[in-house]
């Protein structure tokens, strides 16, 4: 038996408070490719965002949503999340999350670009291990049927819609197909397209491949966050320094000890993340090093430790005292505001198909997402498409938007407004490339991905990735195991992501060309890609 009125792939926060709500309202399986605790969710170190102060509101949080989103945020996507941060994070509470408080009242940090201290935090810089860990243990004890290790290779549609999946069990490759009433989609992100990331394994770009492939829109695919502070040390894996380091007080400096962000934005530290990251890969090319320093050693070693005890124990682990010696750190990829497109109940073009979390794109984030709203998307929006499955309305459809076709072996592209309106202007034609090219490993893949499609893109590097991932997609062999399936949904994600970064002809948020280094109002628009056919 396995029809089911709910199928949700993926197990990090998105998929399981989707579950612990659909729960109510029908049968639900949760399938996710890895164990239930495999997601990005435990990796979030700083915490959720939610205008929850005494001097803060919801119109204050979506002013500072905008304001980083650099013109291409949705205003009543933003709204909403804004809007309903406070009831979710009551459900959180209810679920058991334990946010850490100061003498009875929750403890707010401040990250950059945030103009009031609103961020909620659990175990200090453990937020997303706690409420990982508090939502899965929770769906062990419910009625939800988890089946880790299952890999969806699958979306099949009749009609338009989206009525079941094939999935292949990743450890004896045994295979079966699940039917549904509806899919959501919660498989995060891909942050593996990169060499340098603070994703855990399992951020291959899964949804969305699945999504495109099924004939479903994806969105804004250029914009792709590189964390201005990972750890910089040899020989010890990337991992994360959370931007409330800079919040309590963490000051970047260069090598030579001298701070630099006052050179690049009025908020110095606490600057939009694109602008910072940006400023440190300035500083370290103009320096000749491979890193800059995160400076906390003028804080208080107790409030150090206890505030970020992750974080000084991981360091001190690897033989680093942050409380005493500057924090290496150099910028990694992070977070994928594009994603399959949705309103803001979370449906796509496709009927019984549903998005939340990372793999979605609702328009919240714009051209650069603001620190810790990513958790409170997931939440807002997850409890927005299970309340969708059962209101009785109908589908909201989403805007139309100009089409055009790309010669093959490239997809159909869409270039138009969202709800708010925008500019239209004629597409650009890209040509098919002749030159061979060997073809890519994972490994190869993420280098050259790093290199060309990175933080600094031009028109050079870009066709150069173009033409690589092209010829790579069409030689590559029918997918038939857990790593062939990763490697051809990075590299169709890697397409997408390329093709929209050459397509967009200026700078804007976290999509940086040499070549166009200013942003134009021409480009007030998103880029939407639909397989063709």
């Amino acid at each position: 038996m396995n029809q089911y009125d709910y199928i949700i792939v993926g197990s990090g926060i998105a998929g399981l408070f989707a579950a612990l709500l659909a729960q109510n309202h029908g049968s639900v399986l949760i399938l996710t490719k890895g164990s239930i605790d495999e997601c990005n969710t435990k990796h979030a170190q700083g915490g959720i965002a939610a205008p929850v102060g005494p001097d803060d509101s919801p119109e204050l949080h979506l002013r500072d949503t905008i304001a980083v989103g650099a013109g291409l945020v949705d205003e009543e996507a933003a709204r909403i999340l804004t809007g309903e941060a406070t009831e979710r994070i009551a459900d959180l509470v209810r679920f058991g999350v334990p946010f850490d408080s100061v003498e009875g009242h929750v403890a707010l940090g401040r990250e950059g670009a945030h103009s009031r201290a609103r961020i909620l935090h659990a175990g200090g810089d453990s937020t997303g291990a706690h409420i990982e860990l508090s939502l899965s243990s929770l769906a062990r004890m419910s009625a939800v049927t988890v089946r880790e290790y299952c890999l969806v290779e699958e979306l099949v549609t009749e009609d338009g819609a989206a009525r079941s999946v094939r999935a292949i069990d990743a450890r004896s490759g045994a295979r079966e197909r699940f039917d549904a009433r509806f899919v959501i989609l919660a498989t995060g992100g891909a942050g593996h397209l990169y060499k340098v990331t603070t994703n855990p394994d399992v951020a291959t770009a899964d949804g969305v491949a699945l999504a495109y492939r099924a004939g479903a829109q994806i969105a804004d695919m250029e914009f792709i966050q590189f964390h201005p502070t990972a750890l910089r040390l040899p020989g010890v894996p990337t991992f994360l320094i959370s931007e409330a380091v800079r919040g309590e007080g963490g000051v970047l400096r260069t090598v030579a000890g001298r701070a630099f962000m006052s050179d690049y934005h009025p908020q110095k530290d606490l600057a939009p993340r694109d602008v910072v990251a940006r400023a440190i890969v300035e500083e370290m090319t103009r320096g000749g090093s491979d890193h800059v320093c995160l400076d906390v050693t003028h804080l208080p070693p107790e409030k150090v430790s206890a505030r970020f005890p992750q974080i000084y124990r991981f360091c001190l682990e690897h033989g680093l005292d942050i409380t005493h010696e500057p924090i290496p750190v150099s910028p990694a990829a992070h977070y994928m505001m594009g994603g399959v497109r949705t309103n803001t109940w979370g449906e796509t073009n496709l009927g019984g198909l549903y998005a939340c979390g990372e793999v979605a794109c609702t328009g919240v984030h714009g051209a650069n997402r603001l620190a810790s709203n990513s958790l409170l998307e997931t939440v807002v929006f997850a409890r927005r498409a299970v309340a969708r499955t059962v209101s009785g309305e109908g589908p909201d459809p989403l805007p139309p938007v100009d089409t055009i076709s790309l010669p093959e072996p490239l997809v159909t592209m869409e270039i138009g407004p969202r709800r708010t309106g925008g500019l239209k202007s004629s597409p650009t034609f890209l040509s098919p490339t002749t030159n061979a090219v060997p073809p890519l490993d994972r490994a190869a893949l993420q280098a050259l991905m790093w290199d060309d499609v990175g933080i600094i893109r031009s028109k050079e590097s870009l066709t150069r990735a173009r033409e690589s991932l092209a010829a790579t997609q069409g030689g590559l062999p029918a997918p038939d195991d857990r790593p062939s399936h990763e490697l051809a949904n990075l590299v169709l994600a890697g397409r997408l992501v390329t093709e929209a970064a050459l397509i967009r002809e200026e700078s804007r948020g976290a999509h940086y060309r040499t070549d166009f280094p200013q942003p134009r109002d021409s480009w007030l628009r998103h880029i939407v890609f639909r397989k063709d056919g």
